[in-house]
């Protein structure tokens, strides 16, 4: 049995489904109840509080770990995960890490994940570790402005990275837990091109059918925006990326063909099967 942390976001409920559709037992975790596909089994648990994940490793061989806030929370000691999981009898962990601890090592969340990548690396268990960039579900920031005025406001209109469509990520995150070959793999995963937020609003146009307006916003006008979803800390952070990408950032990885024998999907595949959220 595979247990997939983050179940409900955009790696995890992938991820869920690809397992389940091959035909693995698969329980997935989320701080709340949702609807799962058919025959996958659901756990609430808060991975902030490792104890709440216990009835769902029970049986598990394999745990796929996506932290996101549950890094981050006071008191938060997601090695425990990891030592919890070992002590109950899994083999296998998958991480879902971060480009950043190898293109920005030294901020406070980096350190805390490159930490937990070195606790998984001395566990004794079999292991993978995936670095993604950033995502192409991240233009769901703008979903509302584009239903409301067809309008993208973004920072750095010029400035592209090679966003990941995070269907990628899940796919490699299912090889990892079911192969033994990927044992002790880092995959850094990006998109196939570096594309700027401009060209993205082009491509959200083109599968609306429909204009919509790209808005320059300034770097205070987007930290703004930015902070009413998180710290202020992150929000500099994001911008210091998305604003002036280092030369490692940029890099289009070969890791998703290596995986899965084939390219990573471009942002126009994640648009198309996302635009209902646009429209």
């Amino acid at each position: 049995m595979i247990v997939v942390t983050g179940a409900t976001g955009n790696v995890g409920l992938p991820l869920t489904r690809a397992l389940a559709e091959a035909g693995e037992q698969v329980t997935a975790v989320s701080r709340h109840a949702a609807a799962m596909p058919d025959g996958v089994r659901h756990v609430a648990a808060d991975l902030a509080g490792p104890a709440g994940l216990e009835p769902a490793l029970a049986g598990a061989k394999a745990l796929f770990l996506l932290l996101s806030g549950e890094l981050h929370a006071a008191g938060a000691n997601p090695a425990d995960v990891i030592r919890q999981a070992a002590a109950n009898g899994v083999r296998r962990v998958v991480l879902l890490s971060t480009l950043g601890v190898v293109t920005r090592p030294f901020g406070t969340t980096r350190i805390a994940m490159r930490a937990l990548e070195d606790t998984l690396r001395e566990s004794g268990l079999d292991w993978a570790i995936l670095r993604p960039g950033g995502f192409a579900s991240n233009a769901l920031w703008w979903a509302e402005s584009v239903r409301s005025q067809r309008v993208v406001a973004a920072p750095f209109g010029d400035v592209g990275v090679p966003i990941i469509d995070p269907a990628d990520i899940a796919e490699v995150a299912a090889a990892c837990l079911v192969d033994d070959q990927h044992n002790g793999g880092v995959y850094e995963l990006t998109g196939p091109e570096v594309i700027t937020p401009r060209r993205q609003t082009a491509v959200i146009a083109d599968a609306l059918g429909s204009p919509v307006r790209f808005q320059e916003l300034t770097r205070e006008e987007a930290k703004a925006a930015m902070t009413q979803s998180m710290p202020g800390e992150l929000a500099d952070d994001t911008l210091d990326i998305i604003g002036a990408p280092l030369p490692a950032e940029l890099r289009v990885s070969p890791d998703v063909q290596r995986v899965l024998g084939r390219a990573p999907r471009p942002f126009a595949d994640w648009t198309a099967r996302s635009i209902a959220a646009f429209r």
